[in-house]
């Protein structure tokens, strides 16, 4: 999954492709790359970002998200916003990567349910560098996370999302500390055990800063390797072609194996 970050303010990329053309020509860039879909995301959601409403988002990546899907790039809108998911479904995206797992927006996900387009339910505990943000957890960190993100889950099936359009994300970098984000790397099988498809979004986060020499796009790397190991559905990544090569190199090899 590449990132695509239509924002001023977003941590790693704000504002190089704030531009539609050039927002739409990193686009192809990434799927020429090896991405299967573009998650295309209008709001920043690092410590501190201003909060949009659904209108403002939908203005900065509306035009964005029906180009791409016309030319059959498949896209998922990264929202919190139910209004944003309605408007993506109907220009074509596939897929709505909601950070706050329908906790955000109280009509999401009813709104899904209703487009027919799969949802990313993450780990959620509020925005991060909230004031009330909660680190606090049990001795079972990963058991506790699974088991928050699960009451999310079933929150989205009662609202109609069918089964087999659930995605789950762990949150990386999420009311988890640098030290819990490790944690639940180092535990990517368990969450299989949710038993949906799992998204990892490790890329360049703070969390990485202090593995592979401070080089966060090779740390990022690293967790890829990590996911594809771990039997993850996917990885959400700045920096495209490094990251397919692994994740197709490993399942050649694997192939090649068996």
């Amino acid at each position: 999954m590449g990132i695509l970050n239509v924002t001023p303010d977003s941590f790693s990329d704000g504002g190089r492709f704030a531009d539609p053309a050039a927002a739409l020509a990193h686009a192809e860039e990434m799927v020429e790359a090896g991405a299967d879909l573009v998650d295309v995301g209008g709001e920043s959601t690092r410590p501190g970002s201003a909060r949009l409403t659904g209108e403002q988002e939908w203005a900065r990546i509306g035009g964005i998200v029906g180009a791409l899907a016309r030319r059959g790039v498949v896209v998922s809108v990264d929202t919190v916003h139910a209004g944003t998911a309605r408007r993506a479904a109907d220009a074509g995206a596939a897929i709505v990567n909601d950070v706050s797992g329908g906790r955000h927006d109280p009509a999401m996900n009813a709104a899904v349910a209703a487009s027919g387009c799969a949802l990313v339910v993450q780990h959620w505990r509020g925005f991060p560098g909230a004031a009330d943000e909660d680190f606090r957890y049990g001795p079972d960190l990963v058991g506790d996370l699974m088991a928050e993100t699960g009451r999310q889950v079933r929150a989205a099936l009662d609202a109609g999302v069918d089964s087999s359009r659930i995605i789950v994300d762990p949150g990386l970098g999420f009311s988890l500390r640098a030290e819990q984000s490790w944690e639940v790397v180092s535990s990517l099988g368990r969450l299989r055990d949710l038993g949906y498809p799992v998204l990892i979004g490790a890329s360049r986060k703070r969390f990485l800063e202090g593995a592979c020499g401070g080089d966060r796009d090779a740390a990022t790397a690293a967790v890829t390797r990590r996911a594809q190991e771990a039997g993850m559905w996917a990885v959400r990544v700045h920096d495209v072609a490094p990251n397919a090569r692994l994740v197709r190199a490993a399942d050649t090899a694997g192939r090649e194996w068996a």
